[in-house]
């Protein structure tokens, strides 16, 4: 259930801000960047000194590696494949890193009815053989997969914490969710070094703490729903204003397949192992990233009725749906913030909404 920025809706873009004042103390805005999780995590922080941002900065991307080598499917070595390894034993003890996620992801199995299943590792890894070779999964090869997933095969002991795979050969795959729990922890990490104003980004996942030094929040921009290679004048900006929130996008523009003239995303639904087809895209504000991270995969999966119905029930959760269609590019929002630098403080935007879904466009905000 890996995420990528897409071409719709899904651009999230940080301004540049200004330094500024915090009682007598200058702060100065500063900037890091580095490979981790398969994309690029950004961290902009502002503290008094060059010092002490690089050490803030420093300790929070080792928070991060460490992230990636607890959740990466993709190291043979990370405690996620090791736990895999012993699919269909006895129960496994984990890492609190590791429970804490597969607890989130348990939690929104259970309340998506499995549109959101970390089990779907096994069909995954089917799809992305597709996407390099340019053809479909084999039809037996995808019911053998199917078989191993489940969430119900997923048992978790919060008493002991452990972890027990059922099934022998089970794979789990937590690309929909740990990118946001791991920008989640650098943050964390970063409050815990006295950086209260920070942000990071890590592929279409943005967390964010207090709001710069004179501003009243991180200006994030949402590009124009325009298809690429197609130039539209009266493109869109949106911009949201946020603080002590976070925003993820779910979308297919770098990672997808077309195979026999339909195009395939690499987000799979769990229950059919089909990728999804079409264009479209998912943004999702929330309290924190973890949160935003997981609604904005299950709701690509789930579909706009039923995607809005769970953002619904998710408190402090508002979604910005994106949809090409026979009639164009298309939008639905539900509790997300209004153009022109909203604000969402602990992601709680437009709390009047009725939830029902809309299809205006997303007006124009100047950056």
């Amino acid at each position: 259930m890996n995420r990528a920025p897409t071409w719709v809706g899904a651009c999230l873009v940080v301004t540049a801000l200004a330094s500024g004042f915090v009682g007598e103390s200058r702060l100065t805005r500063f900037e890091f960047s580095q490979p981790h999780m398969g994309t690029l995590f950004r961290i902009v922080l502002y503290a008094p000194d060059a010092e002490a941002a690089r050490a803030a900065s420093d300790a929070a991307f080792q928070r991060i590696a460490e992230m990636d080598n607890a959740m990466s499917d993709y190291k043979p070595t990370s405690e996620l494949m090791q736990l895999c390894a012993r699919a269909g034993g006895s129960p496994v003890a984990v890492s609190d890193d590791l429970f804490r996620v597969l607890a989130a992801a348990q939690d929104l199995a259970e309340r998506s009815d499995g549109a959101f299943d970390v089990t779907v590792g096994p069909v995954v890894r089917l799809w992305r053989r597709a996407r390099r070779r340019h053809e479909g999964p084999d039809p037996e090869r995808l019911s053998k997969a199917l078989e191993l997933v489940g969430y119900q095969k997923l048992r978790l002991d919060p008493a002991a914490r452990t972890v027990q795979l059922l099934k022998p050969g089970m794979l789990l795959d937590l690309g929909g969710i740990a990118k946001g729990y791991a920008a989640d922890e650098a943050l964390a990490t970063l409050k815990r070094y006295g950086i209260e104003s920070a942000l990071v980004a890590g592929g279409g996942d943005i967390a964010v703490g207090s709001a710069p030094p004179g501003k009243a929040g991180w200006r994030i921009a949402i590009a124009s729903p325009e298809p690429p290679g197609i130039a539209n004048p009266k493109s869109k900006i949106q911009n949201l204003l946020l603080r002590d929130a976070a925003v993820s996008t779910s979308g297919d523009a770098e990672q997808h397949v077309e195979i026999g003239g339909v195009r395939y995303s690499h987000i799979v639904n769990p229950k059919t192992g089909v990728a999804l087809t079409g264009r479209s895209s998912v943004t999702v504000v929330a309290r924190n990233c973890t949160t935003s991270d997981g609604l904005a995969t299950v709701v690509s999966v789930l579909g706009l009725e039923r995607g809005l119905e769970l953002v619904k029930a998710a408190p402090g959760a508002g979604v910005l749906f994106v949809k090409e269609t026979a009639q164009g590019v298309r939008s639905w929002k539900l509790r997300f913030p209004s153009a022109g630098g909203s604000r969402i403080t602990v992601a709680q935007a437009n709390p009047k909404s009725k939830g029902k879904g809309q299809r205006p466009e997303v007006k124009k905000a100047p950056l």
